[in-house]
């Protein structure tokens, strides 16, 4: 009798392993499906985004309307924002696409540059209408060799998952039709950055922007397994995974996975000096046991423990229980909004969520910052007076072009509404003019 209870008992068991084993199985197919059809959508958006570009490019340069021309080269602009952010939601991350959107980019710029200015004062010189010819045969190009990796997907049923899969195991004997079309169409484009070397792209560099702040000796992946364990504070190094970056990338860098019951987190820290670029931790955050200030003053010590010195809290807020705290780098008592660091710190117990500091490791460095052509009053002169003026700073902004300018900085009310108004502190041009959201709390005023 004993005897068939058990056998019923184990049949039970194997029974349930295997509904579980099916929904485990039917679960993970369903992921998988949602985003290889995102991939897909993404692909295909490139592809009809890059037609649409080249037929507007064709448009501009077709057109004798000044006043038509303006918005036309805004439309070029907002074509080209769609284009980079549908090459970003592909999983090309591990192989170097960096030209194709540099290309982008610099298309976004020159059209930006010239739809901003007044074009029936200032109509487009011969130069300008030469790159603009440069760029409509271009995107041409580069639409045909996309349209002829789109035919090969959908006449061979390819999938990107198997992409993605051959990409992360550096598989190089498997079917890797579009990686090798991706690639024939970077290394065109890699010709096109040559050619505009000498266009009329203001402001944007024929070189790759290098991260200028790198120090320390190179680790190697059992280093950056500490530096892990340090960064995500746990013990066991078993919960970690490591990869390294691929030829290619913008710099060298270990990738660190960490996954414990329903807490996971991603690293990226570069091989020179173990220098963490972006932390982030996925957790369930419960009721709040620490107030925004005291998330601001844990960050603070995140900060100096991570060694990044002279920074001062630019913005301060909170989302769910979770603070988002944005730093910039000091010299001399100008802020340097390049060199910016964010961090999130859970409010339950203080614990570092998350931190971006690629901005602050690619562009940071002393300045040779020289004094003021305008005084502070000189400078205020400059702002609408309708506007209330309730703090000034000295600061180093990147301009609409790229370059560096020292500006005194106003945080101005106008109407009930808050307002961040720079004024060059050289010429007295109005720089830019910010609208800040209604829930950002500042706390540069806070000792």
């Amino acid at each position: 009798m004993l005897r068939w209870i058990l056998i019923g008992v184990l049949t039970l068991g194997i029974a349930g392993v295997g509904f579980w084993g099916y929904q485990e199985h039917q679960e993970k197919n369903a992921v998988l499906i949602q985003a290889e059809n995102n991939y897909q959508r993404a692909f295909h958006e490139l592809s009809y985004h890059m037609d649409l570009l080249h037929d507007k490019i064709g448009t501009a340069l077709a057109m004798n309307s000044k006043e038509r021309l303006s918005p036309q080269m805004v439309e070029i602009w907002r074509l080209t924002s769609e284009a980079i952010s549908d090459v970003g939601q592909l999983p090309l991350s591990l192989m170097p696409f960096n030209k194709t959107e540099e290309f982008l980019a610099n298309i976004g710029d020159f059209t930006y540059q010239t739809s901003v200015r007044d074009l029936q004062e200032e109509p487009l010189n011969d130069k300008e209408v030469n790159t603009l010819q440069n760029l409509y045969e271009q995107s041409g190009e580069l639409k045909d060799e996309l349209r002829q990796v789109q035919h090969t997907v959908l006449d061979e049923n390819l999938r990107w998952m198997d992409v993605q899969l051959a990409l992360a195991t550096q598989d190089e004997q498997s079917d890797n039709t579009i990686v090798d079309g991706f690639e024939t169409v970077e290394k065109k484009v890699k010709g096109y950055a040559e050619s505009n070397t000498d266009s009329a792209l203001t402001g944007t560099s024929s070189e790759e922007h290098e991260y200028q702040n790198l120090t320390g000796e190179t680790i190697n992946q059992e280093e950056a397994v500490k530096r892990g364990q340090e960064l995500f504070n746990v013990e066991n190094a078993n919960n970690l995974n490591v990869t390294e970056s691929g030829k290619g990338a913008d710099v060298p860098i270990y990738s660190i996975s960490y996954q414990n019951g329903n807490k996971n987190g991603y690293l990226d820290i570069t091989k020179q000096g173990g220098h963490p670029l972006t932390l982030l931790v996925n957790r369930d955050v419960q009721e709040q046991g620490i107030s925004l200030n005291e998330g601001l003053e844990k960050a603070k010590d995140y900060l100096e423990q991570y060694n990044f010195e002279d920074m001062d809290v630019f913005t301060s807020n909170q989302f769910d229980n979770v603070g988002v705290y944005s730093f910039l780098y000091n010299q001399d008592d100008v802020r340097i909004y390049s060199d910016a660091i964010e961090l999130k710190v859970a409010l339950d117990d203080g614990e570092l969520l998350g931190l971006t500091a690629r901005n602050y490791f690619m562009n940071h460095k002393e300045r040779d910052i020289p004094e003021p052509e305008l005084s502070i009053e000189e400078a205020k002169e400059e702002v609408n007076p309708e506007v209330q003026i309730n703090e000034e700073h000295m600061a180093v902004i990147d301009n609409d072009i790229g370059e560096e300018v020292f500006v005194y900085e106003f945080l101005g009310v106008l109407d009930n509404e808050t307002y961040r108004i720079f004024i060059n502190a050289m010429d007295g041009t109005e720089e830019k003019v910010e609208k800040l959201d209604g829930t950002e709390i500042n706390y540069a005023s806070i000792s």
